[in-house]
């Protein structure tokens, strides 16, 4: 899942880029990139996979 979310994060901080589009400083291409490897690096380290089965 959050595989995906730093898809879509890389995909608009892509368009922000692209468009060159003025924002903010918190909403500009580089943050959002920043937020997108964030959950890229939580996803491979194998947080938010799901629920673990517990065995008796």
């Amino acid at each position: 899942m959050l595989g995906i979310v730093a898809a879509v994060l890389f995909f608009i901080s892509f368009l922000i880029n692209a468009a060159d589009l003025s924002t903010n400083d918190v909403f500009s291409s580089t943050n959002v990139m920043l937020l997108g490897l964030t959950a890229l690096a939580l996803h491979v380290a194998g947080v938010g996979n799901g629920w673990a089965s517990r065995r008796r």
